[in-house]
């Protein structure tokens, strides 16, 4: 039985996790192929449940452990990521031993990367660590009684640029999910091959889900999807993910900064609260490298005509737009202040979130008020 430490040794341990860490994580690559290595050899039934190909899957590991280590200590946040991914890990036909089987391959790893840094003060600390992740993962799992997954049929697929794709889907029976939320997803071109993609519409009763993917150079999957998908695909969605939400009775005034396709989960969230009779401000920052990248400006311009309360911000990097700013997002949003009086919402690439969010801090805008998904791109 895993027990919950106290207060005093949570703080200790999630010292120890973090400093161990950042001592091994610039070995990131390394660290990843030989987790997977130990994983496979000492349980070879669980490569079964990963994709031929690895290279997503080796940068998903450390992208998980970058971000459980950052909340190891913030127990509220960690449940609900945690909980949220062991009902997503049903889809795979985890067992429980397979959650034993990681624990001891990550310590195997973490071992022998930190060498005379692993004492057994650090392995204790990741020991019980684990044992928390998993046994958060597993129960959050066992209580789950809806579907593992979902099918969904591909009814519309359309090129909104060059190399950006907008996918309508069908389901085949009501998939829960809320407005700013995402779902892993699988293509019959690429099975196994799941990855993270956020609704751009709001629940609504018809079933049908909007999805917008950008073709990403060397992606097996979105350049699959853009390129190859075709009217009456059958996808597979796992269940809803992510944090990003508003509320009816939200008072606050918004800020909102979407990158690329990043803009997704914005125009759902967008899309709900158009149904709602009052609203606060909301300002939306919607940047591309070029003009021709921001492939939802039009929609946008079309919402603020009947929603008032939204402003729309057009940013790109190179040339010029109507009524837009140059440079980075970034630089675009902070050059007008910290918006201290306004909650903030951050979506796009994980370079994007991360240049904008330390920006962000740097004006002076508080932590606190800034949501953002950053486990959501691949």
């Amino acid at each position: 039985m895993i027990e919950t430490p106290t207060a005093d040794k949570t703080v200790q341990m999630a010292r120890l996790v973090r400093e161990s860490f950042a001592a091994v994580e610039t070995k990131a690559e390394e660290l990843s192929q030989y987790f997977y290595g130990a994983l496979f050899s000492a349980s070879p039934d669980v490569r079964a449940l990963f994709p031929i190909n690895m290279a997503t899957q080796r940068n998903r590991l450390l992208r998980a452990l970058v971000y459980v280590v950052q909340m190891v200590d913030r127990p509220e946040e960690l449940t609900t990521f945690l909980s949220q991914l062991g009902r997503d890990h049903r889809k795979f036909d985890v067992l429980g031993r397979h959650y034993d089987a990681v624990g001891v391959a990550l310590i195997a790893t973490l071992k022998r990367f930190l060498k005379d840094g692993w004492t057994p003060e650090v392995e204790g600390a990741w020991v019980t660590a684990y044992g928390i992740i998993s046994k958060i993962m597993r129960e959050a799992a066992d209580k789950e009684i809806g579907p593992a997954w979902w099918k969904a049929t591909v009814i519309e697929h359309r090129l909104a640029s060059r190399d950006v794709a907008v996918i309508r889907v069908r389901t085949d029976q009501a998939l829960p999910y809320r407005a700013g939320g995402y779902v892993s997803v699988e293509v019959p071109q690429r099975p196994r091959m799941w990855r993270y993609l956020s609704p751009a519409t709001a629940p609504n009763a018809d079933g049908t889900m909007e999805f917008h993917v950008h073709a990403v150079r060397g992606g097996w999957v979105s350049r699959t999807i853009v390129n190859h998908t075709r009217f009456g695909d059958v996808w597979r969605l796992g269940p809803s993910l992510g944090a990003l939400s508003v509320h009816h009775t939200e008072s606050r005034p918004l800020l909102m900064i979407g990158g690329g396709t990043g803009v997704a989960p914005l125009l759902a969230l967008l899309d709900e609260m158009s149904r709602w009779k009052n609203n606060p401000p909301v300002h939306l920052f919607f940047g591309g490298q070029r003009p021709e990248d921001l492939y939802a400006l039009d929609q946008l311009r079309e919402l603020t005509i009947t929603c008032p309360w939204l402003t729309v911000t057009p940013v790109t990097e190179e040339g010029a737009i109507a009524g837009g700013d140059r440079g980075t997002l970034a630089t675009a949003v902070t050059q007008r202040g910290a918006w201290k009086e306004r909650d903030v919402y951050v979506a796009g690439s994980p370079p994007m979130i991360r240049a904008t969010i330390a920006k962000l801090l740097a004006a002076g805008t508080d932590l606190a008020r800034i949501k953002y998904d950053p486990f959501t791109l691949d």
